[in-house]
């Protein structure tokens, strides 16, 4: 009995420690200093040679389940069984990092609330933004898109994207105008504490979402990535999305991945009857 026992806890050790690396933040997050890579389709460093820069990169230019994809309407599958969605943000302290081609907002870990889907909790870390959209929808590319990386206790990542068009100011933004002119005015690559950020007043302004499995768009280009994109396209104005671009400096006009094969994957809608919101 004490033998079985014994064997039981090497067992657990073992599982816990390929948990563990398997599903380490380290590796299957995005990279902290995306200056090692470039956008423009003719640099060296351009999105058709990411998968090259680094050897665990490689996903980048093998994978078969790469993100942004094209949403289209044609060959969506309505699912009503898909589980509910449920959200529920908390105010938490964030910093603000010029990451090299964009602007990353990051919460204190796991203190920023969650969604959760199908009985899993996934735990917000951090929202950046891309211009132009790297989604497109239904041919159309927007303006600007948001993204919201969630990640679960065993390390499965899923990430929210919001389409913005050129309109009406986005009130998120403009709660942190501040925060980026400084960043302006102070160039760095350093976070820098910005207090406490409600994730709650990010207005997704629709319980239409289509859902695919892909990957992270930047490198490592980490796939099996659960992606929820919101039906509804938002608005923000045009120097908003100025705004960001200055902030980044990099002179580049655009931080957006290239759309990337399908290859065979389901696109799936959640419809009203799926989707619950709470605030806080």
């Amino acid at each position: 009995m004490e033998k079985l026992v014994i064997n039981k806890v090497i067992l657990s050790c073992f599982l816990y420690v390929f948990l563990a690396l398997h599903f380490s933040p380290a590796a299957s997050q995005e990279v902290e200093d995306t200056r090692e890579f470039a956008y423009e389709s003719w640099s060296m460093r351009g999105p058709a040679r990411w998968g090259m820069i680094r050897p665990e990169w490689r996903m980048c230019s093998n994978g078969t389940m790469q993100s942004p994809i094209e949403l289209l309407d044609q060959r969506v599958r309505l699912v009503s069984s898909l589980g509910r969605l449920k959200s529920r943000y908390i105010p938490s302290n964030a910093t603000l990092r010029n990451r090299g081609h964009d602007m990353m907002l990051k919460w204190t870990s796991n203190t920023a609330g969650f969604v959760e889907l199908n009985r899993t909790r996934y735990y917000l870390q951090q929202s950046h933004w891309h211009s132009p959209s790297e989604h497109t929808m239904n041919g159309k590319r927007f303006d600007l898109e948001l993204h919201l990386v969630h990640q679960s206790l065993t390390g499965q990542l899923a990430v929210i994207g919001i389409m913005y068009q050129i309109g009406a100011a986005d009130s998120f933004l403009t709660s942190m105008e501040g925060h980026l002119m400084h960043a302006i005015s102070n160039r760095t690559y350093q976070e820098r504490s910005v207090g406490v950020v409600d994730p709650s007043l990010i207005k997704f302004g629709s319980r239409r979402y289509y859902k695919y499995i892909g990957s992270l768009t930047v490198p490592p280009c980490t796939q099996n990535v659960i992606w929820l994109v919101v039906r509804e396209v938002r608005t923000v104005a045009r120097g908003q999305v100025s705004l960001l671009h200055v902030a980044v400096n990099d002179g580049s006009d655009t931080n957006a991945r290239p759309i990337q094969h399908v290859h065979g994957r389901t696109l799936e809608l959640y419809t009203n009857e799926d989707v619950i919101y709470r605030r806080n």
